[in-house]
């Protein structure tokens, strides 16, 4: 009975355990079946995917110099599914070795003690310990050959790798940064020709004389032998303005007042004349010199006439008795005269090849000679090029004959040479031009041309070539912007070589006042 009982029972736990057995196996399949028929899971024993062995790959190269112990980092972050679609990296991965970009060399060692560095942040101080710091620092430069308290988590070292030959970077169009049009500083361009050429016969050519003026007005005056023209530069009508009576006479030098309503006209026969412009009559006619008057220069109504005699004449043109000054200092003729910006000071220069510097008195006019401020004997020629810088008035250049050829720059207030240059050629005429702060000088032999020099450094800027004998004289237009020349091949060339820019000179225009003339107030 025991026995058939045993057996009962044996049974029925062998039939329970296959139901069980059979129950979990249809339950496996059932899973299994539900696992291939959803799509949203990963396929483990599927082959890679495409991205993935991209991945896999570029990984493995980038990761090249670590350590061998660090590689299985690299199958752990490739088997990761991808945050974006697969097919968005594709412009991510270079598609060729040798690219733009850097991929440095991370020895065991660096990845070892960023690795220590990092751990050892998260780590508490142990308070215990024994060991100074002074001791730790050096422990570790004996052990490292540095601090490691002191040391960066990733350093980068060496050189970059060259290019491929050839090779074209695709992103520097976007990366590349290049100065705007804006910030780019125009170059301005300065004609080497003229931008008019008027002809001027019968000029007279002489070194000693000064037979051109521009004035405030507009009008050019020259001289041609014993006649003096006028030419309308805005209009570009010509005026005979007069003619001296005697033919042997000449004209030897010429000066606008500062206003350009009255001419003076220096004389062969020693006089200085001045004429009304506007009603083309001539008011006086002053007599004082025992020369030829080759040099002029005004100071409100007073104006300074330069003898060959040595002489410097002031002429107060307001009064019956219009002598009202002599200066002495020169031995030889006076062929340059030119009177400060601010009317503080007479320059006067003479072919005795000194320079000297004159006060303005109390009346007007300079002092006498014992009132000589500066008296320069440098110039180892005539000095007729005379020019005050407008910006400076206490900066006066001069210039040279065929013995010297130097242009010359003199602070009047220490009466020290600041700066001298050869041009290898005879100086005719200097003067200052504003709008781009620069100095033109006119030259005789050898070159007879003229030249821009930028200032103070007297850098050359440009040489404007085009006359065939030697440039005698030059004046500046009263807008800054053109350059007259005239030389002993009877013409007369404008080199427009100073035209500001169209925005600057609008805000230039507006800060100009008219001034009223004190000239106005009675010539008799």
């Amino acid at each position: 009975m025991i026995g058939k009982l045993c057996r009962r029972l044996l049974l029925q736990y062998l039939t329970t355990v296959y139901e069980n057995v059979d129950k979990m196996a249809q339950f496996g399949f059932e899973n299994d079946i539900h696992s291939i028929l959803k799509l949203d899971m990963p396929i483990t024993n599927a082959p890679m995917a495409r991205w993935q062995r991209k991945a896999s790959s570029s990984n493995t190269s980038a990761l090249s110099g670590l350590s061998p112990g660090k590689s299985a980092n690299v199958s752990l972050s490739s088997s990761k599914t991808p945050s974006k679609t697969p097919g968005k990296n594709k412009k991510q991965t270079p598609s060729k070795m040798g690219g733009d970009r850097f991929i440095p060399i991370r020895n065991s060692k660096q990845m070892d003690v960023a690795t220590f560095l990092l751990t050892k942040e998260n780590e508490p101080a142990d308070t215990n310990t024994s060991v100074t710091s002074e001791t730790q620092k050096a422990w570790s430069v004996s052990l490292n050959g540095y601090n490691v308290e002191d040391a960066k988590i990733l350093h980068l070292g060496g050189k970059p790798l060259n290019a491929p030959e050839g090779y074209q970077n695709n992103l520097k169009v976007l990366y590349t940064h290049t100065a705007t049009p804006a910030s780019i500083k125009k170059s301005r361009y300065i004609s080497s020709t003229p931008d008019r050429i008027l002809d001027a016969p019968d000029l007279r050519n002489d070194f000693y004389l000064n037979l051109l003026d521009w004035s405030s007005r507009n009008f050019l005056a020259v001289a041609l032998h014993n006649s003096v023209y006028l030419w309308d530069a805005t209009q570009g009508d010509i005026l005979l303005l007069m003619k001296m009576e005697r033919e042997e006479d000449y004209i030897c030098s010429l000066s606008w007042t500062k206003e350009g309503s009255y001419l003076a006209v220096g004389t062969s026969d020693c006089k200085v004349q001045l004429w009304d412009v506007e009603n083309q009559k001539r008011l006086r006619s002053m007599a004082s010199h025992t020369a030829r008057v080759g040099s002029l220069s005004w100071n409100d109504h007073v104006v300074s006439s330069g003898s060959r005699s040595g002489h410097i004449h002031h002429h107060d043109v307001r009064v019956a008795d219009h002598h009202i000054g002599t200066l002495t200092a020169h031995a030889q003729e006076v062929c340059g005269l030119k009177w400060s910006p601010d009317g503080r000071y007479l320059a006067s220069g003479g072919n005795d090849n000194l320079v000297c510097i004159w006060p303005r008195a109390q009346g007007g006019s300079a002092g006498n000679d014992s009132q000589l401020i500066r008296c320069w004997s440098e110039h180892q020629g005539a000095v007729k090029a005379l020019a005050w810088c407008p910006w400076q008035p206490n900066i006066l250049a001069s210039g040279g004959g065929t013995s010297d050829r130097h242009i010359r720059i003199w602070n009047v207030n220490s009466g020290s040479c600041i700066s001298s240059l050869d041009t290898q050629s005879q100086i005719s005429s200097l003067v200052f031009a504003p709008n781009y702060k620069e100095l033109v000088s006119a030259h005789g032999y050898a070159h007879n041309n003229v030249v821009v020099w930028k200032y103070p450094s007297l850098s050359k800027v440009a040489e404007l070539n085009g006359h065939d004998d030697r440039v005698l004289s030059l004046t500046l237009s009263p807008d800054c912007s053109t350059v007259a020349t005239v030389a002993a091949d009877e013409t007369i060339r404008l080199w427009k070589s100073f035209e500001m820019d169209p925005i600057k000179k609008k805000a230039k225009e507006r800060m100009v006042k008219s001034t009223s003339s004190v000239i106005h107030q009675s010539i008799r």
